[in-house]
């Protein structure tokens, strides 16, 4: 028996700047968890990945995080690694831990 698709969110580390990006829903890449594209179909997810993965020229090592959708209907994901991603470095609040 399968389990239920669980629905995604698309990752990666920008190639020139190192930081962590997600794929928006219109293709495009951002550094805000909030705008991600929470992906809810599998075929669709892995589409999504192997698209990523030829776009060599602007990331690194993308992958599918899985996520849920938060009391503001925006994506979050269930893993304490990826949270800790999405805020950035920890040793002081500067860049987006400023809004956490």
């Amino acid at each position: 028996m399968s389990r239920p698709f669980v629905p995604k969110v698309l990752t990666a580390s920008h190639l020139l700047e190192g930081d962590v990006i997600y794929l928006t829903s219109r293709g495009e890449w951002t550094r805000d968890l909030c705008k991600a594209w929470l992906i809810d179909d599998e075929v669709e997810a892995n589409s999504a990945l192997e698209n990523a993965q030829r776009q060599q020229h602007k990331l690194v090592e993308p992958y599918l995080v899985d996520a849920v959708s938060d009391a503001r209907k925006r994506p979050a994901p269930t893993h304490f690694r990826e949270a800790f991603r999405a805020r950035g470095p920890s040793n002081y609040k500067h860049g987006k831990q400023e809004h956490y």
